[in-house]
């Protein structure tokens, strides 16, 4: 019993990070239990400094309540070896400065591009494209999702695995916005339209057919 709850549990914060905020109606739809089974299970997570409630008020009626995950929730999802990672970002710095990092950056730049390259290219329209980056990303663990807009398509990257690395330099950031236009080609415009590092939720590419 401890066990299937514990798995139901990893899965309510699962879907709170790679989604958002949630009611308990819509989290007890996900995993097949009852709102009441979700509500108990929130507030063990509330003690615990994982989740918080937020009333919003929609059109009519009452306020709904929903959860969404805190600073603390989200640090449970991981970041690679983020201690080391400081540390050595830190070294490096120290003997080579600036130049070491930009060429660091570069190195890693260049053999995602030569993976990412043929799984890409191989694909004969955009969706495919989109989708086949996501494909890597997600094996990665970056959480990914792809969604249709108007002119393409949105694709989100719910968690970032390099989140220190990335809040310390910059540089891996925009190393990577280089990247999916690279290995997407000029025939293909990409914007991130939201931004991890900068307080959002999560990371968000349009990604448009070139006009």
């Amino acid at each position: 019993m401890k066990h299937s709850e514990d798995k139901t549990i990893e899965r309510l914060l699962y879907l709170l990070k790679s989604r958002g905020g949630q009611t308990a109606v819509s989290l007890a739809e996900a995993v097949s239990t009852t709102p009441v089974a979700v509500r108990q299970h929130m507030e063990k997570l509330l003690d615990q400094g994982l989740v918080m409630g937020e009333d919003r008020r929609e059109s009519v009626g009452r306020p709904k309540k929903y959860w969404k995950l805190t600073e603390k929730g989200h640090s449970r999802f991981p970041d690679r070896h983020s201690d080391l990672t400081m540390e050595l970002l830190g070294s490096i710095q120290d003997i080579y400065g600036q130049e070491g990092i930009d060429k660091l950056i570069s190195v890693r730049e260049r053999k995602a591009f030569d993976l990412y390259r043929d799984k890409v290219a191989a694909q004969p329209t955009l969706q495919g494209k989109v989708e086949a980056l996501a494909d890597l990303r997600e094996r990665e663990g970056y959480m990914t999702e792809v969604e249709p807009c108007d002119d393409g398509y949105f694709l989100h990257e719910n968690h970032c695995p390099i989140c220190v690395a990335a809040t310390t330099c910059q540089g891996f950031c925009r190393s990577e916005l280089n990247l999916f236009r690279d290995v997407l080609g000029d025939d293909v415009r990409v914007a991130r339209e939201s931004h991890i590092v900068s307080g959002a939720r999560r990371c968000t590419y349009r990604i448009v057919e070139a006009h």
